[in-house]
């Protein structure tokens, strides 16, 4: 009942928001070389493993998506608002977005090569977030690649802190208690960037970015 609430919550809350927010976020990879680095460095390693459909979960208004496309993945969008789907879809009439829930994704078993979550964990309650990573493990093919990203809780002692996020409640994780996390659910750390909050940035969070690898 708990992760009903908060995914009725977050939906409600992004399709409120998604004008405003695919107008504030579509250029943010422009200004951020290392995220772009690392969605290089996910594409190639997915390609390097047989290649594959990639799934990003929770893309929003689906810039990202059509990013690794032009990185040349087999990219589609997930995700629980349908105003941002409806967005991604005007934006990017050649892309697949479909409306979902990382807890119940309409994928079927092995068959993706990678799956993206890019601070898509971050509204998920703790004690939900297993069956997330349960269907990110699902739905990768062997050898199939994770990247997810978050931001990192300050105390290390704490898997969890709750933040004010702009649009609704959120989590911050330990990165290795989240790393943690992923070996149970079968999929090994293979590398993480960690990337320091600026000056001028409005949190003074890390950034953590996690690639792991389903056996």
């Amino acid at each position: 009942m708990v992760e009903h609430d908060a995914l009725s919550a977050t939906r409600e809350a992004y399709d409120a928001a998604a004008p405003s927010y695919a107008q504030l976020f579509c250029d943010t990879l422009r200004e951020r070389p290392l995220d772009r680095a690392i969605l290089s460095a996910f594409a190639e390693v997915v390609t390097a493993s047989g290649d594959g459909q990639v799934a990003d979960l929770g893309c929003g208004p689906g810039y990202v998506t059509a990013h690794l496309d032009e990185l040349g993945l087999a990219a589609f969008g997930v995700d629980a608002s349908p105003a941002m789907i409806e967005l991604a879809r005007q934006a990017y009439p050649g892309l697949r977005f479909d409306v979902g829930s990382m807890a119940a994704l309409d994928i079927a078993d092995g068959v993706l090569g990678g799956v993206l979550s890019r601070w898509s964990i971050i509204h998920t309650p703790p004690g939900e977030l297993p069956v997330v990573l349960a269907e990110f493990h699902r739905v990768l093919a062997p050898g199939g690649h994770l990247l997810v990203g978050f931001s990192a809780s300050d105390d290390p002692s704490h898997p969890t802190q709750v933040f004010d996020h702009a649009v609704v409640p959120a989590y911050r994780w330990s990165p290795d208690h989240l790393a943690a996390m992923l070996r149970t659910s079968g999929l090994a750390e293979v590398a993480r960037m960690v990337r320091e909050p600026q000056p001028t940035d409005r949190r003074q969070f890390q950034e953590i970015q996690l690639l792991a690898r389903k056996a």
